[in-house]
């Protein structure tokens, strides 16, 4: 056999590997995502929210009530719905909002991206801060430095999130004036910016409008900053538990005992290796945050999903509810195939 042969051979090889690596992850996806789907579709069925009650209202005669739920086609067989829900969702079709009477798809896509810069925003603060305290807290383990980290992580996980948003607000906003109050945008600047990728930092940029990205970012500033002392807790707890390990390892000892320069024994030779376990944190800190958001947003007046969700929710409103619930669970699958993805990318022994 030829040099060429074994070549072809290998590109074949490769190409077959890559082949079934691509159709595998697919079909895991589409698995995930229909799992995700029948979720959310029990769900919508097992609460005790009667959803053509919300339509019609509790003054309807029985006759309304029961053309209602044949319109909805709530009179079909549980599985007949379930693949009707699928259909529908496969088209990007959620129904329609009770609260709002417009589509639901289209109240999404008007509201994720609110939430999407902010908790962009949260999980850059976390994530710039929390690696570095994280770092800190293991090479200085016993030390203050280290208490005080492990302290702050400790109330990034014990305090509730609407309760530290209240007290932001009281303090930095009615009190200091160093921040703007609740909402994206002052009022007079509403409208201003034509939407173009739905985040208004952005689109006041490309408008040109550097007035409104500063009120923006005066906005944001607060509701983001919390987002990022939650995320920077995890972030920071987790790099910390990695270092430990990665500094007790004797080949960090080795370089140590070489003379190699402190800062590149941390950074270099302890660091690189939890970059990819690190990806896996940040990312499911990072859908926490797109999840998590609800208390943020209600308290601060966020146009995001989360305040969506929340009103739906006391609107009895379930085609919103179900349609948000299904975003949330999409981005958790994305997000966790995207940290696959870069997972396989930093790491060549994850590929086999």
């Amino acid at each position: 056999m030829t040099l060429a042969d074994n070549s072809a051979d290998g590109s074949l090889h490769g190409t077959l590997r890559f082949a079934r690596s691509l159709i595998g992850f697919v079909v895991v996806v589409g698995l995930t995502f229909l799992g995700l789907l029948a979720i959310t579709f029990f769900i919508g069925r097992v609460v005790p929210i009667d959803p053509v009650l919300s339509v019609v209202g509790d003054r309807a005669t029985q006759e309304q009530y029961d053309a209602a739920k044949a319109a909805m086609g709530l009179d079909r067989p549980v599985v007949v719905q379930f693949f009707s829900y699928v259909g529908d969702v496969l088209r990007g079709e959620l129904g329609r909002s009770v609260s709002t009477n417009r589509p639901v798809a289209a109240d999404l896509a008007r509201v994720f991206p609110a939430t999407l810069e902010l908790a962009t925003l949260g999980i850059i603060i976390g994530v710039l801060l929390g690696v570095p305290m994280g770092v800190a807290a293991a090479v200085y383990q016993g030390r203050l430095a280290d208490q005080v980290i492990r302290v702050l992580a400790l109330l990034g996980y014990s305090v509730p999130a609407f309760w530290l948003g209240l007290v932001g607000l009281a303090i930095f906003y009615a009190g200091l004036g160093w921040v703007a109050g609740p909402g994206r945008i002052d009022i007079f600047y509403d409208g201003v910016v034509p939407p173009v990728t739905g985040l208004l930092l952005v689109d006041s940029l490309i408008a040109g409008e550097p007035d409104i990205f500063f009120n923006a970012l005066d906005h944001i500033a607060l509701p983001a900053t919390i987002l990022g002392f939650f995320s920077l807790a995890y972030i920071a707890r987790m790099t910390r538990s990695f270092m430990l390990d990665q500094l007790g390892q004797e080949y960090v000892t080795t370089a140590r005992v070489k003379g190699v320069a402190e800062w590149r024994v941390i950074w270099v030779h302890a660091f690189a290796p939890i970059r990819v376990p690190l990806i896996t944190v940040i990312g499911l800190s990072y859908a926490g945050l797109l999840e998590g958001s609800v208390m943020i947003e209600t308290v601060f007046s966020w146009p995001g999903i989360g305040n969506y969700l929340t009103v739906a929710l006391l609107n009895a409103d379930m085609n919103a509810v179900l349609g948000a619930t299904l975003v949330i669970g999409s981005v958790f699958i994305f997000i966790n195939k995207i940290s696959d993805v870069l997972y396989r990318i930093l790491d060549p022994r994850s590929r086999s």
